[in-house]
């Protein structure tokens, strides 16, 4: 239970970073790029299952 939400804090504070890197640098290219680290980062965390 502490490993999921340690793991989700991790989540929160890249998405909080990377939003204040789109704030200050807004480039389409870049946006695309953080969104799709975003949703890598998310499936990794809430939808990939180990083996």
């Amino acid at each position: 239970m502490l490993e999921k939400l340690l793991s989700l804090f991790a989540f929160v504070l890249l998405c909080v970073f990377l939003g204040f890197l789109i704030w200050h640098v807004p480039r389409l290219d870049l946006t695309l790029v953080l969104a799709f680290t975003v949703l890598l980062t998310g499936y990794d965390l809430f939808f990939h299952k180990p083996r």
